[in-house]
């Protein structure tokens, strides 16, 4: 097809920038999903999937659209891994890591860790009646909880964030046609040196020590598969606290809503989820010729799923924009994904946020935005304000 002839064919995808998709995409994702579910959108040199049912198909369907491509963004930062891998070859990477991510296991695993380390963090900040929550305490949590689940030997959680940042803007650089910062290859050296001493010291209690003795993976796909779980489980839970705080406190009602009957916060976590997912758009490539709600989709083609478009689907969500704690089924967003790749530590990451939640509403009164520092989500692969400044009253 003709770059004249997508152009015709795909008019709203021909004219979507990069820009618009990074600042405030959600009205272009919703005259997409109506008009063009499938199109063409030259700014990200793919196909844009907008429409709930057909992004699931997507992500379900690993043999036709799949993330073992050699221009994966994140392999091509960190290595192969269970994240770009399918079938066989994607079980052997994962398998190693599931038992202790299972919903029960956590719960027993990291319950109490998790709400002590939330606790110890906000009272930290309490003094000071005013914070920029993004690096005081939700990515302080974050680092801190992805240390204990892999047992990084002696992690400094100023040190993980630093790689964590540099990888993410490596990956984000490749996804908007940039080239990658270097600050991410040097990113991932240091995690690598981190993996290493971590598995010779053998602790009985590392996940990666459990992985490097399973027999299943060499080392350097030890390290590759500690990139992304030090990748997801920061980004998933720093972004999921900050998007959280964020709707609940723009929006007085639903606030208020929790604050009457704290266990709402469950309900605040998966709506904000569903309202503004932190990883917005997922990768996959065509393996064969494909025709998907019109669009003829070629082998080798790119394929983005719209998490974020999903998300917002009227024929699901009703409102799909409002912030809506009654909603009855936003469980039904994907924010964690579909199909072979849902998220590993998505049961980790509800636990994080929830008692970040509770401990900020507990121990902070009167918590609120700081109305000096307007703060919005911002990203085009990953999503979140880079801000969060709040304030809140001294104690009576």
């Amino acid at each position: 097809m003709t770059t004249s002839t997508t152009a015709e064919r795909f008019p709203l995808g021909a004219v979507t920038t990069v820009a618009e998709l990074e600042h405030d995409p959600h009205s272009r994702l919703a005259a997409l999903r109506a008009k063009e579910p499938v199109s063409w959108v030259p700014a990200l040199g793919g196909w844009l999937v907008t429409r709930r049912d057909l992004a699931m198909g997507v992500m379900r369907d690993a043999v036709t659209f799949t993330v073992d491509d050699p221009r994966f963004t994140t392999a091509r930062v960190v290595g192969p891994s269970m994240l770009s891998l399918d079938g066989a070859e994607h079980a052997r990477h994962r398998g190693p890591f599931t038992d202790p991510f299972r919903p029960r296991d956590v719960d027993a695993r990291f319950g109490a860790f998790v709400e002590r380390e939330a606790a110890r963090l906000v009272e930290g900040i309490r003094p000071a009646r005013s914070a920029e929550l993004r690096r005081a305490v939700a990515g302080p949590l974050a680092v801190a909880v992805v240390a204990e689940s892999l047992g990084l030997a002696d992690a400094d959680a100023k040190a993980v964030l630093t790689w964590y940042d540099a990888i993410v803007g490596a990956v984000s650089d490749i996804t908007a046609g940039r080239a990658a910062d270097p600050a991410g290859a040097a990113a991932f050296g240091e995690l690598r040196d981190s993996v290493e001493t971590t598995v010779a010291a053998g602790s009985s209690t590392s996940l990666l020590v459990a992985a490097a003795e399973s027999g299943r993976l060499e080392l350097p796909e030890v390290v590759s598969n500690a990139a992304v779980l030090m990748f997801g489980g920061i980004e998933t839970t720093e972004g999921m606290i900050a998007n959280a705080v964020l709707h609940l406190l723009s929006d007085p009602e639903q606030l208020g809503l929790v604050r009457a009957d704290p266990a709402l916060v469950d309900a605040a976590l998966e709506e904000s989820l569903r309202l503004e997912p932190a990883a917005a758009v997922v990768d996959r490539y065509a393996t064969a010729d494909v025709t998907l709600a019109g669009a003829a989709i070629r082998r080798g083609d790119l394929v983005i799923v719209s998490i974020a478009g999903a998300n917002r689907d009227p024929a699901v969500f009703d409102d799909p924009d409002r912030f809506d704690l009654r909603r009855d089924n936003a469980r039904l967003q994907l924010a964690f994904a579909q199909g072979p790749h849902f998220c590993l530590g998505a049961h980790l990451a509800r636990l994080e946020t929830r008692a970040c939640l509770l401990a900020l509403l507990r121990r902070l009164p009167g918590l609120r935005l700081d109305p000096s520092s307007p703060a919005a989500p911002h990203g085009l692969v990953f999503r979140k304000p880079p801000s969060l400044r709040v304030i809140w009253d001294a104690e009576a």
